[in-house]
């Protein structure tokens, strides 16, 4: 069993940057490949980025490609998001999630996932 536990969302102006991070519990993390996927109001939660586990492969949306960089350390158990350049269609619930081995946008493919925390971007 994996917990995950997101911070770093809040409310930053078009144009600004935010950290997430994805704190897990989990024996061996460097086995679990992490993801960020996210919600908003009314739509369906979709893929953001993904990094295996040992961090030697990331894969990213073409939405967020060259401004959303992923990265983890494994000596903490966590995973990060960092969000440059944000637009206000970035507004969303942001989720991490967990999976074994290998990499993957696939939703489905994650049976671990966090509570959430939401990124507001004002215009």
């Amino acid at each position: 069993q994996v917990q995950l536990v997101e911070s770093g969302g809040g409310l930053v102006q078009a144009g600004g940057s935010l950290r997430l991070s994805c704190a897990a519990s989990a024996r061996t993390f460097s086995n679990y490949r992490v993801a960020w996927f996210r919600q908003a109001p009314g739509e369906a939660r979709e893929f953001v980025a993904a990094i295996s586990g040992i961090g030697g492969s990331t894969y990213y949306a073409d939405s967020v490609k060259g401004r959303f960089t992923i990265s983890r350390d494994n000596a903490k158990n966590t995973v990060y998001l960092q969000m440059n350049s944000l637009k206000p269609e970035d507004t969303a619930v942001y989720y991490c999630a967990a999976g074994r081995f290998g990499i993957s946008a696939q939703r489905d493919s994650y049976p671990y996932w966090g509570q959430g925390t939401q990124v507001t971007v004002s215009s």
